[in-house]
C-alpha cells in the first residue's frame, strides 16, 4: 500500500510562484510514473504534468513553460515548481503515482489534494 502526502499549496497573487511537494510512503516495491493533476470547481480533473522514473516529463499545454516537474527517486518524491501563476491555475492539485506492490502488482494511487488559489 502506498500513501501520498502533498504539501506546498496556498494563496498567491497572479505572477507569483508556488512549489508543491509529494512523498510516497508505505510498503511497496517501486514507484514508477509520478505526476500532478488538478481539479477546478465545476470542472473535471485534468493532467498537469507527469514524470517517469527516468526523468522524462510531459506537460499540459496550459502550463508548458511555466511549470516544472521533478522527482527524487531516492525519496520517492515528486515536485511541481509553478511560476507565472494565473487565476486559471486555481484548483485542488492532486499527486498521482503508479507503484508496484511487494507482490509486483501495479496500481495507481492518489494524494488527498492541496489547494492552490491564485488571486488576480
Amino acid at each position: 500500500q502506498v500513501q501520498l502526502v502533498e504539501s506546498g499549496g496556498g494563496l498567491v497573487q497572479a505572477g507569483g510562484s508556488l512549489r508543491l511537494s509529494c512523498a510516497a510512503s508505505g510498503s511497496f516495491f517501486r514507484v514508477d510514473t509520478m505526476g500532478w493533476y488538478r481539479q477546478a470547481p465545476g470542472k473535471q480533473r485534468e493532467l498537469v504534468a507527469v514524470i517517469g522514473s527516468g526523468g522524462s516529463a510531459m506537460y499540459a499545454d496550459s502550463v508548458k513553460g511555466r511549470f516544472t516537474i521533478s522527482r527524487d527517486n531516492a525519496k520517492n518524491a515528486v515536485y511541481l515548481e509553478m511560476d507565472s501563476l494565473v487565476p486559471d491555475d486555481t484548483a485542488v492539485y492532486y499527486c498521482n503515482a503508479d507503484a508496484y506492490s511487494m507482490s509486483l502488482i501495479r496500481d495507481e494511487y492518489w494524494g488527498q489534494g492541496t489547494q492552490v488559489t491564485v488571486s488576480s
